[in-house]
């Protein structure tokens, strides 16, 4: 599936922005842009608020090839850097949002 996306779209894993993996174990941007354990749903909701039109498929991540885990196919926006930091700092906003709802 990852081939027809080539060029286009972005294969987004939750843990390329998670604060909490290291880079051998996964996370694509530097620390200081990365957030606490991402869902999937963050994701989503960040790509769209970014008009990424997200897609979600089963997967399973190629590092941890026995569990079971889902991904998210993004617009490419920029390069892949610029994207997974783009989504990373979305995904902020949102916990931000409902920080302050909940007070």
């Amino acid at each position: 599936m990852s081939r027809e996306y080539r060029g286009k779209r972005v294969v987004v894993w939750p843990v390329y922005i998670d604060a909490t993996a290291s880079r051998s174990e996964g996370r694509k941007i530097p620390l200081r842009y990365a957030v606490k354990k991402p869902r999937v749903e963050e994701v989503v909701e960040a790509a769209k608020r970014l008009g990424l039109n997200p897609v979600v498929e089963e997967a399973k991540y190629p590092r941890a090839w026995w569990e079971f885990s889902k991904r998210v196919v993004v617009d490419k926006q920029g390069s892949k850097l610029a994207t997974l930091i783009a989504l990373s700092a979305e995904v902020r906003r949102i916990r931000e949002e409902k920080r302050r709802h909940k007070t």
